[in-house]
């Protein structure tokens, strides 16, 4: 394309010529940037022109994992409606600038344009750091930076079946977690001594691995990459290490960290740091005053290039600031520095830390709690005097929303209670009201408690969503949206507002009160409980999808003692289920179905086992062993489910409630039967509370374990309930859990023989049940029951309520009248009628459901998920 002169002949209100601004950069911060200008008015009278280098609008590179997660690139963009048609805003796609004339004052672009510009602003962000290793341009080897990045990793993963990750940080591990759900054996280079080097410290990197490692990871830290050999057709097969060992591969990830791209600012002459970076003063100013440089490309007045997108936006309003203020110097707002705390998922694990993390403040002290069964570590690091400092968290970041903000001053509880879990510190956890005004709830945009406070007496929100669009709290990374939470009701409260805490906007009771309702009126239909019970204005109407699974939840577990039908397909009871109880089994991403058919215990015939490989070969089905000691079969199509359901049924087998809120499984060891240290038969005692408490709906799923002796085998203590075995008879823990936020199940009662066991658990279940909010686990139930564990044991175990005799005769109606559901749809002709990919064409498979080859079974083909992109209209009209 020749060059072109586009600066054309815009106007002011008044006639003069308009000023240019020149973005260089369509990122995070950029589009931050931007929505910076539009707030402070300054796209009404000047010229903003964005180059992007890439062929999609900014979108959220913290989110970036989720794509392959199913999240598509038009979900992830941060660009909302009509922002930059509003705005007047022209933005180029995939037409990067490649120069810079300061002189002339004019910016081209790959594609040729000249533009013109009175403000130039540089968010050109950061590039990939790749080892200068030999082989590192191999076809194979990829970064994680991009969508594009993404794409092509996905595409070569297909067909491979290892893969290497260099690079043990925040993008590190999600791509080492991307490869391993895509069914890779993976491995982690970091040449740092542990994981995670720069926000962790060795305890917390230790317990990091350990998890990690029992994810079936594999992690090289204290090396680097040598040198990457090829095949015969070029492509990656081994990268070797720098202590002599190599790794057989069929690709390698660089994602060793990043450096500023600074290169357009050293070309045009612009300062630049010594080791990188685009060097500004407090107003992001760079040597030349009508050039601007934001995010990771710039070096602030602190020496640092910050790689957080916090610190990224501050400096995007810092910079519109300055611009607004028509380059006045020192006018608006100035960045000295910025704080690099942060909180992070990586690979479901929690990871956060804040302040002096490492402990370099001189006599400073640390409290430590560690629990290396649950991968949790918890470290404050304490001044002299009491201050807290900082701290690091792995496992369980579940305080860091009231850690962070208690940073530089001196906590009002004693610091172990702030680390200890909640059944094991000896007062109640601190919540937010403890915080000062000043303390910064949002990291993101920098909005402390007293603003989020004042949001609620002077802008009169009354809701968590209407703070978030009066403050902006909450809307980034979304950490302290708990927090956040907390603190409105409480201000709410103090103003003796009535916090509206009703299950949703159809019910103003909560779902403990419906529960009670619902029993003590022994209703069975939700047209009797929404028109008797529901809000005025939702009486008649047919309820929401918050509403509806809840309250059919509640008749599952009350079934015969409100005179229900229980089984979840019942006509009435149809239309309240969510997707998978509405079709007994699990959705998967691709629109096909699992299949888990009950193993109680693990245990298993020969004849089952082949008859569950029959089906699988039968119907083109993926197999895979849990870790809940069960077969999943995944790959169904809705219409294949009740023939599926009809060969597992008449082979013996029952549903798993794989898809329900219900109990999952009860995992064992081998017990005394086997083992020569088992002191109680394991075994047989998962088998009887499985089919037990099998069908059993709750508020949210459950999972068990027994253990045959104190070794623990069966990981009994992140369960819901769980049973170790004693020389006495039975231990009974509740109320923990694995998953996103580990907790340590709490002892009930000990030495219980198989009857008192069982009889604790009728209770234990029925009163969570009960008493439970919607989609609440057992662990934060317990949390948030007041008086905790000593209330539950005096309930439970004393029946200081006097309600024990009703919930044990509760749960036994639930024994007495189960009924599989796989055998009462396959016996149903009406009920089979739902399972159709198309009402009006029965016979007609989904064609969108599609499977590709891999490892000789197969995985769902995603490439038909991911659709034509939404074309975004560029200045001359035509759209990519």
């Amino acid at each position: 394309m020749a060059a072109t002169d586009i600066t054309g002949s815009d106007k002011r209100t008044d006639g003069t010529p308009a000023r240019t601004l020149v973005l260089i950069g369509h990122g995070m911060v950029g589009q931050r940037f931007l929505e910076e200008l539009a707030a402070r008015g300054v796209t009404e009278d000047t010229r903003v022109v964005v180059l992007c280098e890439e062929p999609r609008p900014a979108y959220d590179r913290v989110q970036l994992t989720s794509y392959f997660s199913g999240t598509s690139p038009e979900e992830l963009s941060m660009v909302e409606g009509d922002f930059l048609a509003r705005h007047g805003i022209e933005l180029h796609l995939d037409d990067p600038a490649v120069a810079v004339d300061r002189e002339a004052r004019t910016v081209t672009s790959r594609q040729g344009r000249v533009i013109r510009y009175d403000t130039l602003v540089l968010a050109t962000g950061s590039y990939p750091f790749v080892p200068p290793v030999p082989g590192k341009d191999s076809p194979g080897c990829f970064v994680y930076r991009t969508i594009e990045d993404l794409k092509a990793i996905e595409d070569w993963a297909g067909r491979a079946t290892t893969g290497v990750v260099v690079g043990g940080g925040l993008l590190g591990l999600e791509a080492a977690g991307a490869l391993n759900k895509m069914g890779l054996t993976t491995h982690i280079v970091e040449f740092q001594p542990r994981l995670m080097a720069i926000q962790v410290d060795e305890g917390g990197g230790s317990a990091l691995r350990r998890t990690i490692e029992s994810m079936g990871l594999l992690v090289h830290t204290g090396v680097g990459g040598q040198e990457i050999s090829t095949a015969e057709d070029g492509t990656v097969r081994r990268i070797h290490l720098s202590d002599g060992s190599s790794i057989d591969t069929d690709m390698v990830i660089f994602s060793a960290g990043v450096r500023p791209r600074d290169q357009l600012a050293r070309e045009c002459g612009l300062a630049v740091g010594e080791r990188g970076g685009i060097m500004v003063d407090e107003q992001c100013r760079t040597s030349d005053p009508d050039v601007f440089a934001i995010g990771e490309c710039a070096k602030t007045v602190d020496g640092m290039v910050y790689g957080l997108v916090a610190p990224g936006y501050d400096m995007a309003a810092v910079a519109a600031d300055a611009i607004a203020a028509a380059g006045t110097t020192g006018a608006g707002a100035t960045f000295t520095g910025a704080d690099t705390s942060t909180k992070l998922k990586l690979l479901g694990v929690d990871v956060a830390s804040f302040g002096d993390a490492h402990g370099t403040a001189e006599d400073c002290l640390d409290v430590v709690y560690s629990d290396s069964r649950a991968g949790v570590y918890k470290k404050l690091v304490m001044a002299k005097d009491g201050t807290l400092l900082g701290g690091v968290l792995v496992g369980d970041a579940e305080s860091y929303g009231l850690l962070r903000p208690l940073t530089g001053s001196v906590p009002p509880v004693a610091p172990e209670q702030l680390v200890l879990p909640a059944g094991l510190s000896p007062a109640p956890a601190l919540g937010p009201a403890a915080l000062p005004d000043e303390a910064v709830i949002c990291n993101c945009h920098n909005v402390t408690k007293g603003a989020i406070r004042a949001a609620v007496t002077d802008h009169q929100c009354t809701s968590v969503p209407e703070v978030k669009t009066c403050t902006k709290a909450g809307s980034g990374c979304g950490s302290c949206v708990k927090v956040l939470g907390q603190l409105v009701n409480a201000e709410l409260e103090a103003q003796g507002i009535t916090v509206d805490k009703g299950l949703c906007g159809c019910f103003g009771h909560t779902r403990q009160e419906l529960y009670e309702i619902i029993l003590a009126l022994r209703l069975n239909t939700f047209e009797q409980v929404l028109d008797g019970h529901g809000r005025q204005e939702a009486r008649g109407g047919d309820g929401c999808e918050i509403c509806k699974p809840a309250v059919a939840s509640i008749f599952a577990s009350l079934a015969p003692a409100i005179g229900a039908d229980g089984y979840v397909l019942d006509d009435a009871q149809a239309a309240l289920q969510d997707t998978n109880d509405h079709f007994l089994a699990n959705m998967q991403r691709n629109g096909s179905y699992s299949v888990v058919p009950r193993i109680p215990g693990g245990e298993i015939t020969p004849e089952k086992l082949i008859v569950i490989g029959e089906v699988a070969r039968d119907f083109g089905l993926y197999t895979k062993i849990t870790g809940g000691q069960r077969i999943d079969l995944f790959g169904a199509r809705v219409d294949q489910l009740p023939q599926i359901w009809a060969r597992l049924v008449e082979a013996g087998f029952e549903s798993g409630h794989a898809y329900g809120k219900a109990l999952r499984t009860v995992k064992s060891c081998v017990g005394s039967t086997w083992c020569r240290y088992g002191v109680q038969d394991s075994v047989r005692m998962a088998i009887d509370l499985e089919l037990r408490y099998r069908g059993l709906r709750s508020p949210h799923k459950l999972k068990s374990a027994v253990s045959g002796c104190a070794r623990e085998c069966a990981e009994a203590q992140g369960k819901d309930f769980g049973v170790i075995a004693t020389a006495s008879g039975w231990n009974l823990y509740v109320c923990g859990n694995g998953g996103a936020t580990p907790r340590h199940a709490d002892l009930l009662a000990q030495d219980l023989s198989d009857a008192e066991l069982i009889r604790l658990i009728d209770r234990f279940l029925m009163f969570y049940i009960r008493t439970a909010d919607r989609l609440e686990r057992t662990s934060v139930w317990l949390e948030r029951l007041e008086g905790g564990l000593d209330h539950l044991k005096d309930v439970v175990v004393h029946d200081s309520l006097g309600i024990c005799e009703e919930l044990e005769a509760l749960m036994a109606a639930h024994v007495a009248n189960y009924r599989d559901e796989w055998a009462e749809t396959i016996n149903d002709p009406e009920k089979l009628g739902r399972f159709v990919s198309f009402v009006n064409a029965p016979g007609t498979p989904d064609p969108t459901v599609r499977f590709v080859p891999e490892r000789d079974q197969m995985k769902p083909d995603l490439t038909i998920l991911s659709g034509p992109e939404i074309p975004v209209r560029t200045l001359e009209g035509s759209s990519r």
